[in-house]
């Protein structure tokens, strides 16, 4: 076993140390963070979304912050703002939790869409503008938001902007009847994340990427790759395809996939597994079929040949 598949093995078996019972979910996590980009996880309150963050914080040994998002969060709770000091005679910037390795945005679609607005210069440029001057946040930069179900009370749809935004999103679900036993008769799930060592460093992380910008693209998996586009912009599945940039998105987190699959080379297999999550949330279905974006982006794949 060559070095990066190690440590991507040691990595998923701490990971289900903690999160039981979710080894799919835990593996696209490890992808999108491999990858590069940033994490939406969707699901209702106390299915181990925080946790989750938490523990991918610590094994991949990233400087940490978590903010609730909440109807009167400011935008400048989360950049910083400037403060006058006698002592210096001037403002002095204070950063805000923004200015981190990882980020949790913890619910949110419970803050106003002018907080969320906030997040995307620091979501596609890796900086924010603070009264007028611009600012780079650490590197590496990665958000993972969770977001509950859209007909809770107190919610706010994300905007199609904001969505872009992300990598991927997951759903955790329930866990299954062995997993709940395990976590109503083990450790306390906090107790064990206290514990956790980091399997990596920021370093080490950054030369995973750049193996995963390494994994290999043949020729006829950029042509599936491109009929799957085509296929959302074509009017008979959803509303508005894909865009370029989504497109970009989607490979590259086959690339990753493959890595943690172990192989240096993107197989049909690896685009047509991660579609569902890279594109999604991406997507308006056509209610003529009565599907969700995410069963219809399945049936997509299913009704697409295979080179």
């Amino acid at each position: 076993m060559d070095a990066p598949q190690h440590t991507i093995s040691s990595l998923l078996r701490q990971l289900t140390t903690v999160i039981v019972g979710k080894e799919a979910q835990l593996r696209d996590c490890v992808t999108c963070l491999l990858a590069g980009g940033h994490l939406l996880i969707e699901d209702v309150p106390g299915v181990g979304k925080t946790t989750l963050a938490h523990t991918l914080a610590r094994s991949f040994g990233l400087g940490f912050s978590r903010v609730q998002f909440t109807s009167d969060l400011m935008p400048s709770d989360l950049t910083g703002v400037s403060v006058f000091e006698r002592e210096r005679q001037g403002f002095v910037f204070h950063p805000g939790p923004l200015f981190t390795q990882l980020l949790l945005a913890d619910e949110i679609n419970r803050a106003s869409p002018k907080t969320q607005s906030a997040l995307l210069e620091a979501m596609e440029e890796r900086q924010v503008s603070v009264e007028g001057e611009t600012r780079p946040l650490p590197r590496p930069f990665f958000v993972i938001a969770t977001q509950n179900p859209h007909d809770q009370l107190g919610t706010h749809a994300l905007p199609e902007s904001q969505l872009d935004r992300f990598l991927m999103r997951i759903h955790l679900g329930y866990p299954g009847r062995a997993a709940e036993r395990e976590l109503l008769r083990g450790q306390e799930r906090r107790d064990l994340l206290n514990a956790l060592p980091a399997v990596l460093n920021p370093e080490q992380l950054r030369a995973l990427q750049q193996v995963v910008q390494g994994v290999t693209v043949a020729g006829p998996v950029l042509d599936y790759l491109q009929d799957l586009l085509e296929a959302t912009r074509n009017g008979r599945w959803f509303v508005q395809g894909l865009s370029p940039r989504a497109g970009l998105a989607i490979l590259r987190a086959a690339q990753a996939r493959a890595l943690v699959e172990g192989r240096r080379y993107v197989a049909p297999d690896d685009i047509a597994a991660i579609l569902p999550q890279t594109a999604a949330h991406r997507l308006v279905a056509l209610g003529t079929a009565g599907l969700g974006a995410e069963e219809q982006v399945r049936a997509l794949v299913a009704a697409t040949p295979l080179p």
